[in-house]
């Protein structure tokens, strides 16, 4: 696959999941959105089996939340979201399982409840 390609493909993808969260409620998108960007620019300079896996996962991803929002958005939508799996848990690495508990308090409040 030639170097233009897959950055082609890449940013297809990157635009696709960023068109998909629009259909996510407000304060939900730009946490997810923030999310996105971060993971694409970290993955930006990653060697050719990182960003299959990457490209992979995220492709899933994009499957997924098209298929949760239903064709006429939020409305006709199923609830949004999956649980993990112990086989998933148990493929992130330290950093990844802090990152998940980072965006689970951003997204439900839960670290403001801590601190008070």
């Amino acid at each position: 696959m030639t170097s233009l390609a897959h950055v082609q493909r890449v940013r297809k993808l990157y635009k696709t999941i960023l068109k998909l969260h629009r259909g996510l409620p407000e304060e939900v998108q730009s946490l997810g959105n923030n999310y996105v960007r971060d993971e694409f620019r970290r993955h930006k300079n990653c060697n050719d089996a990182e960003a299959n896996i990457f490209m992979n996962e995220w492709t899933d991803y994009a499957i997924s939340l098209a298929k949760q929002l239903g064709l006429r958005g939020p409305i006709s939508a199923k609830p949004i979201g999956k649980n993990l799996n112990k086989e998933d848990l148990d493929k992130l690495s330290d950093e990844q399982i802090y990152q998940l508990y980072e965006l689970m308090n951003a997204a439900t409040g839960s670290h403001d409840k801590l601190k008070k």
